[in-house]
């Protein structure tokens, strides 16, 4: 049997209410896959970030098929952060180097190449600065601890 076919995937059925209504059921699946798409955008666009949609896609599967949650949370790019987000409420360390890099790239290349009135730039400035703030802020359990040697 081949690795890719003998790795189990976790049931997460039971923590899958399905709403009553198949039209409420509809629209949440609607917009569960809405937020997943702007989440998978928000890997690659440092303004929008990943994780609260990842979330927010997660709670709406959650609430409209067990089928999208299960796939949703057994998927190696995002099942891992949603869960360690759920279960820590905190962000792998290298996932937020990562984030943190491309913000400063991708905003350093706008304000730098793009945008050329000084009062755009220094609130791209700021507001780039405070989301990386934010983000290294949030805790991190797998950090390296600087106090060792």
């Amino acid at each position: 049997m081949s690795r890719a076919k003998s790795k189990q995937h976790q049931d997460y059925s039971h923590e899958v209410r399905k709403h009553r209504l198949l039209w409420v059921r509809l629209a949440f699946a609607a917009l569960g896959t809405l937020f997943l798409l702007l989440g998978i955008i928000g890997a690659f666009l440092p303004i929008m970030p990943t994780t609260p949609f990842l979330l927010l896609a997660t709670a709406c599967y959650a609430r409209s098929s067990r089928r999208f949650y299960n796939w949703l949370m057994n998927q190696p790019a995002f099942g891992p952060l949603i869960v360690e987000w759920r279960t820590y409420r905190s962000i792998p360390w290298r996932v937020k180097l990562v984030a943190i890099a491309t913000m400063i790239l991708t905003f350093g290349s706008s304000i730098l190449f793009f945008v050329k009135d000084g009062r755009l730039q220094l609130a791209l400035t700021a507001f780039g600065l405070a989301m990386a703030i934010w983000l290294y802020r949030i805790p991190s359990r797998d950090r390296p601890d600087k106090r060792k040697p």
